[in-house]
């Protein structure tokens, strides 16, 4: 007897005219392995907050085990996509590639609601070792401390570091704070001799460089 296979319209689209063709609800279905999105991640996309809100919505957000299924597919997918953009950084210059360094960034910390300071350490041909998050805050700041942040460069043997930090207001532009922090964190790895390159302001607006500016 001949078996009976159950089409799947989303499938067969995406097979014929390519991922770009499928709207975000049907992506998000795709993801979660269902033939449409529901829970809490169809009502997030129903609110307007966009995919983005869907990446970085708490745990909390996804009652039950069917939820917490859905929240742990959506952070691997993001993980996954992560990591797929840190990869060429570890093999190349990152002052060469800084287009792809900004991207990483703000795809790492543009969505978040709170702050987050961290450090990419690098070798001395300036390729990424590892990228560390060594500070979290809330909404409109982050206690940043220099001696965390020379211990762990140290820890990862880096020869040199690019710092960065979010703003979740949307805004880009380096604070007061911002400069300050910068100028202290220099001095202190200066003392191990470890150079600050840069340090990345990142939002979901831009992206700025306080070396561009001439603020290191």
């Amino acid at each position: 007897m001949a078996r009976m296979t159950t089409r799947n319209p989303l499938m067969e689209r995406l097979s014929r005219r390519g991922v770009q063709s499928l709207e975000d609800s049907e992506l998000l279905a795709l993801v979660l392995g269902r033939s449409r999105p529901g829970g809490a991640a169809r009502q997030v996309l129903e609110r307007g907050r966009g995919v983005a809100a869907l990446f970085r919505a708490p745990r909390s957000a996804f009652p039950g085990p069917a939820g917490l299924m859905a929240w742990a597919k959506l952070q691997a997918a993001r993980e996954l996509h992560l990591r797929s953009l840190a990869e060429p950084l570890a093999s190349r210059p990152l002052l060469d590639h800084p287009a792809a360094t900004e991207a990483w960034l703000r795809a790492a910390l543009a969505p978040l609601e709170h702050e987050l300071f961290m450090c990419l350490h690098l070798d001395n041909r300036h390729r990424l070792i590892h990228p560390d998050v060594l500070f979290r805050g809330t909404v409109d700041g982050a206690s940043v401390y220099p001696r965390e942040v020379v211990k762990s460069a140290l820890a990862h043997n880096a020869a040199a570091v690019i710092l960065a930090h979010n703003h979740p207001s949307g805004v880009a532009e380096p604070s007061i704070a911002d400069e300050q922090i910068t100028r202290r964190l220099r001095a202190a790895l200066g003392l191990v001799d470890i150079r600050v390159l840069d340090h990345l302001v990142v939002s979901a607006g831009g992206c700025v460089s306080l070396a561009a500016r001439g603020l290191l």
